[in-house]
């Protein structure tokens, strides 16, 4: 038994490698020059281990984006934790929701979907993926806005939110698109804000 446990733990972590190193090479190489043999490379992991635990690219780069966005919606939730209630907690959360789709994880998943249009593997492995991705955001970010998404209009809002964050983020792909982006995330702030806030409770 004493054996196992280590053998686990050093399977956990060339797997926790692999999926590091494979959001990385994404990022740094883009879908066409991100390999199999690349990223073992990369992660300082033998072929042979790599092809263990994930035999085909698309098993491979399609696990790194489900562990990378568990990771960075557990982030989400600790540095939400340190907003202030009230008022200016929604402009915090729509901060921190809109960093989510500028970083490396969004570059990569970027890629993956550019991908998928035209690799059907890829596309049948990531399109319910990207679903069950969609509606863990969904229900994070209604959680870290504290709304009821049974009020009329709260989850269109909520959904409307991360289709500008994430059109924001494609936006700021090829160059820093910083002044727009700040200018319609002010203006957004405060629609939300009347589109969450019940009537009874504006004045």
């Amino acid at each position: 038994m004493s054996s196992r446990v280590p053998q686990q733990e050093r399977s956990r972590a060339t797997q926790a490698r692999l999926l590091e190193a494979t959001v990385e090479c994404l990022v740094e190489h883009g879908w066409s020059g991100t390999t199999t043999t690349v990223v073992a490379a990369h992660a300082g992991v033998s072929r042979g281990a790599q092809l263990h635990h994930y035999p085909t690219k698309a098993a491979l780069v399609t696990a790194a984006v489900t562990h990378l966005t568990e990771r960075r919606a557990a982030e989400l939730r600790a540095e939400a934790a340190h907003l202030p209630v009230g008022p200016k907690r929604l402009d915090g959360v729509v901060d921190l929701l809109a960093a989510s789709f500028t970083g490396p994880l969004f570059v990569a998943a970027l890629e993956l979907w550019v991908a998928a249009r035209t690799d059907a593997e890829l596309r049948a492995a990531l399109v319910p993926l990207e679903a069950r991705i969609g509606r863990e955001m969904h229900r994070l970010t209604v959680e870290l806005l504290g709304v009821d998404e049974r009020k009329p209009g709260v989850r269109e809002s909520v959904q409307a939110t991360l289709d500008l964050l994430r059109g924001l983020g494609v936006a700021n792909m090829l160059s820093d698109d910083s002044p727009r982006r700040a200018a319609l995330l002010h203006t957004w702030k405060r629609q939300l804000a009347a589109l969450l806030t019940p009537e009874s409770e504006r004045h």
